[in-house]
């Protein structure tokens, strides 16, 4: 504890004026900061570098937060059907998004934002456990809405498109039911969990632009959560300046079922 460190030393030699001075001091650097007491100090700035495919909507989610929270970092793209020797050292399941913080290295997304959040002031995190509990099991519930996104915009047959649009709407019908009416996911205010969902938002908008796939029909308070998004420059700004158009063609290239319509 670095207030026992100012007990201890501090107040033994420099006395108490000193000592009331110094105190005063740290929680000043703690109020600044947003951060509680007992909580981590991170005094000295360490690089932040994001590993990237230049698709992946999981890498998007942490680019979100971080641009969300002005936190500065780089980026390095890399070709997930080519991975270099050095990704694969640092990860372990061989999969984007990684994040190197410094030497050291933490990967999945979800993992990612939190660890962003923790070390910067103004939570998009609750701090009470069972909000924070909830919360998490919603992130874990959009990843899962983002792969049916994923199989309906790669399925290759019109059986597999069905199939998988069913499995979507079904969850997309249970977050209608669950977003709030006060602009963002839980409340009036952006969290984590709309950093989950937003790459979601990104590509639902391109395929109805694109391909006239509108699969946020029918949920009017998804649609005015992703009109919400998607307006914000830390959403927009989230992906590579020719997102759309990549996209695009990456699903003609791919000879996929939803391509084949237009």
């Amino acid at each position: 504890m670095v207030f026992i460190v100012i007990s201890t030393v501090y107040k033994r030699y420099l006395g108490a004026i000193t000592y009331l001075r110094t105190l005063l001091y740290f929680k000043s650097f703690y109020v600044v900061r947003n951060l509680p007491i007992e909580g981590p100090i991170f005094m000295t700035k360490k690089t932040i570098e994001l590993i990237s495919f230049d698709l992946c909507p999981f890498v998007q989610r942490s680019v979100i937060t971080l641009k969300k929270k002005n936190i500065d970092f780089n980026i390095t793209y890399i070709d997930l059907a080519n991975k270099p020797d050095w990704f694969l050292k640092i990860s372990p399941l061989g999969k984007v998004p990684v994040l190197r913080y410094g030497d050291d290295v933490i990967f999945e997304s979800a993992i990612i934002n939190e660890f962003l959040d923790e070390i910067t002031g103004d939570a998009l995190m609750p701090s009470e456990p069972l909000a924070k509990a909830k919360q998490r099991g919603w992130i874990e519930y959009a990843s899962q809405v983002l792969m049916d996104q994923y199989f309906v915009s790669a399925s290759a047959k019109a059986e597999d498109f069905e199939k998988h649009s069913a499995n979507l709407n079904q969850k997309l019908a249970r977050l209608e039911i669950e977003v709030s009416d006060q602009g963002y996911f839980n409340d009036g205010s952006f969290s984590l969990i709309d950093s989950a969902i937003a790459p979601l938002f990104t590509r639902m908008d391109i395929l109805a632009k694109r391909f006239n796939q509108n699969f946020l029909q029918g949920f009017p308070k998804l649609v005015a959560l992703s009109k919400k998004l998607l307006e914000k420059d830390y959403v927009s700004d989230s992906v590579i300046s020719n997102f759309e158009d990549v996209y695009v063609n990456y699903l003609k290239t791919n000879k996929t079922f939803i391509a084949s319509q237009t």
